[in-house]
């Protein structure tokens, strides 16, 4: 049996498909209310294809409980945030979750890390709560890192399709795992040491980071001559050996935003290109709500309660607002003590922050100027809406005579 420990974003859609491959799951998380809801019959979020793939796991018998049972294997899928100031990893969630692990599992059972962690986490973190514990690894219990490797709106697809990686140290344990994701995952599968497999994810995203950096440096020197970003990325981007990504008003996820700073704070004054990309990605949201002020300028814009933000989530077509931009630039605002902005996004079907309008309609009744934040597949479907509207596309997905762009 395999038991999924944190059944959020990353562990309920892997859980999910494990049970549909046939292998025996349960799901734990600590949260009643989260298990409570599975165990109805209603998924915790929206993504393409989990209620489908939760129907077919559910008639194979999956179950969610708050209690850590006797496995096989245990995959651990917590979260694992970031300190702001000293920039590290917090991994008080996976220490947590391999101690109850310890507290249970059989001997020879394996713990499965696949929260995203920096380099020589395990090491540092894991391997103590053995010794503690008073368990010898190789002996009482395995440690395998395979980090996930998914993105929101597309997580049943990349979850079948996209290569994997499993750092253990012993590679016959390495093979197991790998044969068992093997049940589901027609990607490429690597069996490596585990320092490798935790360095391999961290750098995969920080690679994206220092692009999207790049891309958003050349905004703001394109800005300062008053030429077009787009055409120029667009141009360029025909070169066979160049891929130059769009730039746009931050960088958010728990994935991108975060996993650079590992590498910064573990390795002070030699993530030099790293720090600097992380850097100008997180001035893009202040960035961005200097443009709003000089195009509010341009049109004798006064009121900043004539000004509406399209767009709460992180990415579009999904309901995932972690690390958002849209947030980033709303707590900048409360730092100059500027409020009254309004706020709407069709994936948050709840009221998360002040200014926040329910109906897109009324929401464009509100104001005069619309600053796309995320370039949903709702605004696309809408455009015609905004005819008669400053229009301030930060995602370049308008098309509309006039618009303003970043």
């Amino acid at each position: 049996m395999v038991a999924v420990i944190g059944i959020g974003y990353i562990g309920l859609p892997t859980a999910l498909m494990l049970a549909a491959s046939g292998v025996e799951t349960v799901g734990v998380d600590l949260n009643s209310s989260v298990v409570d809801r599975l165990n109805n019959g209603k998924i915790t979020f929206e993504e393409e294809g989990l209620e489908e793939l939760f129907a077919k796991a559910v008639a194979n018998g999956i179950r969610f409980t708050t209690e850590y049972p006797k496995a096989d294997v245990y995959i651990i899928a917590v979260p694992t945030p970031y300190d702001k100031n000293s920039r590290k990893i917090e991994p008080k969630y996976v220490v947590s979750a391999a101690s109850m692990v310890l507290d249970v599992c059989p001997k020879g059972s394996v713990m499965v890390i696949e929260s995203t962690i920096s380099p020589g986490t395990i090491d540092r973190f894991v391997r103590p709560v053995f010794a503690e514990k008073g368990k010898k690894i190789g002996e009482d219990a395995y440690i395998v890192h395979a980090p996930e490797r998914i993105i929101p709106g597309n997580m049943i697809y990349e979850l079948e399709h996209n290569s994997r990686t499993f750092g253990a140290d012993e590679r016959e344990i390495g093979e197991k795992i790998r044969d068992l994701y093997g049940r589901f995952c027609k990607g490429e599968l690597v069996v490596t040491d585990i320092r490798t497999a935790e360095m391999t994810k961290v750098v995969e995203n920080t690679f994206r980071d220092i692009n999207i950096a790049y891309a958003n440096e050349l905004a703001k020197i394109c800005r300062s001559d008053n030429m077009d970003v787009y055409e120029i990325i667009r141009i360029a981007n025909k070169h066979p050996r160049v891929n130059i990504l769009s730039p746009g008003p931050g960088v958010g996820g728990h994935c991108i935003s975060v996993d650079p700073w590992f590498l910064v704070g573990d390795y002070p004054g030699l993530a030099n290109i790293i720090l600097a990309a992380r850097k100008i990605n997180d001035s893009m949201p202040e960035y961005t709500l200097e443009r709003i002020h000089s195009i509010m300028k341009e049109n004798g814009m006064t009121e900043v309660g004539r000004v509406g933000l399209y767009g709460l989530t992180y990415k579009e077509d999904v309901d995932d607002t972690r690390e958002s931009p849209t947030l980033q630039m709303l707590e900048s605002m409360a730092k100059h003590l500027s409020t009254g902005i309004k706020i709407y996004d069709p994936f948050i079907r709840d009221k998360m922050v002040e200014g926040q309008i329910m109906d897109f309609d009324e929401f464009l009744d509100s104001i005069d100027l619309v600053v796309i934040m995320v370039g949903h597949s709702h605004i696309k479907q809408n455009m015609d809406k905004l005819k008669n509207k400053i229009v301030f596309d930060t995602r370049n997905i308008c098309d509309i005579e006039g618009v303003y762009k970043l």
